[in-house]
């Protein structure tokens, strides 16, 4: 068997996967499509028997209360045609009608999708999937507005279709697909491991002859066997072998070049021998040293750096034994000398090397790269901080996906993990996204697609996309503006679209099930007020001033807790409404809720045709 992290068994690895994640997208694009056929067949079909037969039958009525037992009548002869559910809804939601007698005269309130019939009652054709019953039928339902020769609208042609056949049948191909994967994915790990053991075998021969070679054995040479790329890779090898003694002579000529650079490199470098004493100082070292090669050379380490710069003393580069025992030590240093900053490099070498030098010293100046570190160092600290958890957490769930035996084999148990990693590389996905657009706004890149808009509807459509996941937490969301209101305004739709979105979900989410969350809008004088506020838990004094800055959380903990936001939102709200000579601010009390207010200029239109 292969040991873990062997080429044999990545091979395999990436066969399997491969394999697996073609047939799924194949299963996936199937299914959806044999959905999407069958429900396209019922939904024509139901047309087709309305339009066709029903309506007209219908359209002879100028009033369906007072045919009702003829329209009964007709109801039995088209379901006994057609089979599906028939109900005649007149324009007060009352049954007149319908293929189930035990509806007839009953309010349609309850019993049917009143949301469809209103539309209906309304001149538009609707639909809309359900269940019904205690056994949770799955349904097709269609509306249709019964139109007299008149033209007048009289009622609603109501239709419902039993899906329960069609997603039986969805149910046995994802099932009859399901075997087929795993026959599949069985015969590839099994043709899997034939490859990779013809592929792994001359590389293990290989390796073999390459750790003889580190030994210093470099008679022994590979045995060529194929002429395909493995062959000629060892072929290659046993060239390289011979050169390498030819190779090891041309390094004593090589050395004298060397010396050449070192003196003349922009970096200063140090060489200590065994005893402690400079035998090797460039340029560059003397002159951040400032002093003159005569006075360093053969000098002992320690007493001309300990006088200079205490930071590059033996002692505090970890390296005080080095006469005693020779220890193989390396590291870096940085400190600050004459007013400038200096990264400090230093190896020691083994001493069976045939070489008298025992320390190495390089000082670089980083003056200019320290200041730029120091500003990117919060910023980087930042998202290597949001970044590490879900790496953190895709690594663990990828590790025991494919370290321990038979999880690969348990369906529900690899779904739930790959679910946990795709939620994950969404929020890895996010933070970045969301860091290009800040980058984007504070470099004046983003591209904005400004018209005159009423913020009214901006506001309704972010108030609409937040419904439900108020509902879901029982919270109230209450519109408070006037829908009717004309909010003129020059802005970018999706941009303020995108920061009303932030500030609605971080009401709901900070909001206790149960709370209200309040959303206004109005004008007052030349600008125009947004303000969404809610009772949740609010947000303690001290935390205000900080609100808007990357990254930044109000109780790290209990944020996270409540949701995987990337604290770059507020940071991004803040640049998009300036960028709209507007302005945010944010009011809140701990325990006793939070309002955010946008206030944006007034659209208006002077003299000539200029925006002002």
């Amino acid at each position: 068997m292969w040991k873990k992290g062997s080429v044999g068994r990545r091979l395999i690895t990436i066969s399997f996967l491969l394999v697996f994640i073609a047939l799924t997208i194949v299963g996936v694009f199937i299914i959806q499509q044999l959905e999407a056929y069958h429900m396209e067949n019922t939904r024509s079909s139901l047309t087709k028997v309305a339009e066709e037969g029903v309506l007209k039958s219908l359209s002879a009525y100028y009033s369906l209360d007072e045919f009702q037992s003829e329209i009964q009548t007709n109801i039995g002869t088209w379901y006994s045609a057609v089979q599906e559910e028939i109900f005649v809804v007149d324009p007060r939601f009352r049954i007149v009608a319908s293929s189930n007698t035990n509806f007839i005269g009953e309010s349609a309130v309850g019993s049917l999708d009143e949301a469809l019939i209103t539309r209906a009652l309304s001149g538009e054709t609707a639909e809309s999937d359900g269940v019904i019953g205690s056994q949770k039928i799955q349904v097709k339902n269609m509306c249709f507005p019964i139109v007299n020769y008149e033209g007048d609208i009289t009622g609603a042609l109501y239709m419902r279709k039993d899906l329960t056949e069609i997603y039986e049948t969805l149910r046995q191909a994802m099932k009859i697909f399901l075997q087929a994967m795993i026959v599949a994915l069985v015969v590839t790990i099994i043709l899997g491991v034939l490859i990779s053991r013809g592929i792994t075998r001359p590389i293990n021969q290989l390796t073999r002859r390459t750790e003889a070679m580190s030994r210093g054995n470099f008679k022994e040479l590979v045995n060529v066997q194929s002429d395909d790329e493995i062959g000629r890779l060892g072929a290659a090898f046993n060239r390289m072998a011979e050169q390498l003694d030819k190779t090891m002579l041309e390094i004593n000529d090589e050395k004298n070049k060397l010396e050449l650079v070192l003196k003349t490199m922009a970096d200063g470098l140090i060489a200590v021998d065994y005893n402690g004493r400079i035998i090797q100082i460039n340029s560059a070292a003397l002159d951040i040293l400032d002093v003159t090669e005569e006075y360093a050379l053969n000098r002992d380490y320690s007493s001309l750096i300990r006088g200079l710069c205490p930071a590059l003393t033996l002692g505090s580069l970890k390296a005080q034994t080095l006469e005693m025992d020779g220890a193989n030590l390396s590291g870096n240093e940085i400190f600050e000398y004459n007013g400038n900053v200096y990264f400090a490099r230093y190896e020691t070498l083994d001493r069976t090397r045939s070489s008298e030098v025992n320390l190495v010293v390089i000082l670089q100046d980083i003056t200019e790269r320290a200041k730029l570190e120091n500003m990117q160092k919060d910023f980087v600290a930042n998202v290597s901080h949001e970044l590490n958890t879900p790496l953190t957490t895709i690594k663990s769930y990828t590790e025991t996906m494919l370290d321990s035996e038979g999880v690969l084999e348990q369906e529900d148990l690899v779904k739930q993990f790959l679910t946990v990693i795709d939620s994950e590389a969404d929020r890895m996905s996010r933070l970045v996204k969301d860091l290009l657009q800040l980058s984007r706004l504070e470099s004046q890149r983003e591209t904005w697609h400004k018209s005159v808009q009423n913020v009214i509807t901006i506001v309704e459509s972010v108030i609409q996309k937040n419904r439900i996941n108020a509902s879901n937490k029982n919270q109230q969301l209450n519109s408070l503006f006037d829908p009717a209101a004309d909010l003129q305004a020059y802005v970018d739709p999706d941009k303020i679209e995108q920061v009303l979105l932030n500030i609605l979900s971080n009401a709901i989410k900070y909001t206790e099930p149960g709370g209200r969350i309040d959303v206004d809008a109005l004008r007052k004088g030349d600008f125009i007020y947004i303000t969404v506020r809610d009772n949740g838990i609010g947000i303690a004094e001290k935390e205000m001033s900080r609100l808007f800055e990357r990254f930044y959380r109000v109780d790290k903990a209990r944020s996270r807790s409540m949701g995987s936001g990337t604290g770059l939102g507020l940071s991004i709200a803040k640049q998009i409404v300036e960028e709209h000579e507007g302005t945010i601010s944010i009011e809140s009390k701990e325990g006793k809720g939070t309002a955010v207010t946008i206030k944006l200029p007034v659209y208006h239109l002077k003299a000539g045709g200029d925006r002002s």
